[in-house]
């Protein structure tokens, strides 16, 4: 490789630990802060206990399937490179292409949510913003500027570098953590068995519907896996990264919510700051701003994971020329895709600004949940087309362990709402619009120069 060339690749900084950060900050955010709560008052109770478990089952069988493919294959395209390699081209182009809708939407969706914290700690200090400022032209604002200027900020950061966005991530895990802890220890001393009664009170239903709900709070690990380009022994850290933030986020989420479910009843968490309200209706009104403090670090972190998830994807894709190549280009200087980085920047600003975005959840699940499947689709499919293709990682109890990922994630995909299933079908079909219509076009007379050359 010429130094050229090399000046234009990413770069190659991260360890094991940095993706396993990677993932926490990705995992741990408005499934915490948020979804914990809602889910526990209208889906499953106390027993969402039950539902983190069975969602985390769901996602680690799947992660499973990550470790094996991100070691084997790697790159940068996640689940979209490793469906081009099992299930090819087509294949490939649906999954990447709703990757982006995940990407996106969970982007812009979480930008929304930590506006609102910012305004609430703004709020606690005796400054309001204008209601022009802090909502959407639909909701009789102008638009929602504190989601506009978190997403502009954090694209400065990704475009100095995916060092230094690594050493800006890590802190506010650490913060983010620190605050977690805290809420356990208080909320602890407080725990009333009492509220844990009735513990199941919609059914077992109720608690397949809440794993359905909090599936969004794990689909971070998929960004670890659109790190391969940039990780220092991708064959041996990437299965570390996928696998130990998966575990140690499943853990801290039934620990949060076994103590919050515990410290006030579940009836009364069916708001956007369920953690807040619990501390507020326990006399804790300055514990319930630190969390308020330790959620903006959390939604920061994940929206920053998200962010970089979605330009790694579409340079993935790009490089297969299924996108335009030229706004992906390598900036030589920081390593990094700066006018993708800005252009997606633009993009999602413009949703979290100016869009109201409603039951984005269930439409960031589905798609998340179609990738976990091919991914553990092609793990089968690769075992028995390219038996002898080097592993460094392997799938334990193969394929017992992809099946059963796929099997659990179709069970949640059924789950989903109805307007969750139209809204992936219309996104899914517009693709193939453009795949017809475009990409495969200029993939195949590209391959057809470069053979005749």
């Amino acid at each position: 490789m010429s130094a050229k060339e090399a000046s234009t690749e990413l770069h190659r900084c991260l360890t094991a630990w940095d993706l396993t950060l990677l993932g926490i900050g990705a995992i741990i955010g408005a499934g915490i802060f948020v979804l914990t709560g809602i889910a526990a008052a209208t889906q499953a109770g106390p027993a969402v206990i039950f539902s983190y478990i069975l969602a985390g089952l769901a996602a680690g069988f799947s992660a499973f399937a990550y470790a094996e493919l991100a070691a084997s294959i790697g790159g940068c395209g996640s689940a979209y490179g490793y469906a081009f390699v099992g299930l090819g081209q087509f294949a490939a182009w649906v999954i990447g292409w709703d990757l982006l809708l995940e990407y996106g939407t969970n982007v812009a969706t979480i930008c929304i949510g930590w506006s609102g914290y910012v305004q609430n700690i703004l709020s606690a200090f005796g400054f309001t913003l204008p209601h022009q400022l802090t909502n959407d032209p639909f909701d009789g604002g102008i638009v929602n500027l504190p989601a506009v200027i978190i997403i502009l900020l954090l694209a400065k950061v990704l475009s100095a570098g995916m060092k230094e966005s690594s050493k800006f991530n890590n802190v506010m895990v650490y913060v983010k953590l620190a605050i977690i802890g805290f809420f356990i220890v208080l909320g602890g001393m407080h725990f009333n068995a009492v509220n844990w009664h009735p513990f199941v009170p919609f059914g077992f239903q109720g608690v397949v519907n809440g794993a359905s709900l909090i599936f969004f709070a794990y689909i971070g690990f998929d960004a670890v896996s659109t790190a391969g380009d940039e990780t220092i022994n991708p064959n041996r850290s990437l299965p570390i990264g996928i696998i130990a933030s998966l575990v140690i986020c499943t853990l801290i989420y039934v620990i949060f919510a076994a103590v919050l479910t515990g410290l006030v009843h579940y009836s009364t968490l069916n708001n956007s700051a369920p953690v807040a309200t619990a501390l507020f209706q326990t006399g804790h009104p300055l514990a319930a701003e630190i969390i308020s403090l330790g959620a903006i670090a959390g939604l920061t972190t994940t929206i920053l994971a998200m962010y970089y998830g979605l330009t790694r994807v579409y340079v993935a894709m790009s490089r297969d020329h299924l996108l335009p190549k030229k706004i992906a280009a390598i900036n030589p200087r920081t390593r990094t895709p700066q006018r993708l980085i800005w252009a997606m920047a633009i993009l999602v600003s413009f949703m979290a600004g100016f869009v109201p975005i409603t039951q984005m959840a269930s439409l960031v699940n589905i798609g998340t949940l179609a990738a976990f499947i091919a991914v553990s689709a092609s793990v089968i499919i690769l075992r028995y087309t390219k038996p002898d293709m080097p592993r460094p990682f392997k799938t334990p109890f193969s394929p017992l362990i992809p099946t059963l990922g796929i099997v659990m994630c179709c069970y949640l995909m059924y789950s989903l709402p109805r307007t969750a299933w139209m809204g992936f079908w219309i996104w899914t079909l517009t693709g193939l619009v453009i795949y017809f219509s475009y990409s495969r076009l200029v993939a195949k007379k590209i391959r057809r120069t470069l053979l005749a050359i």
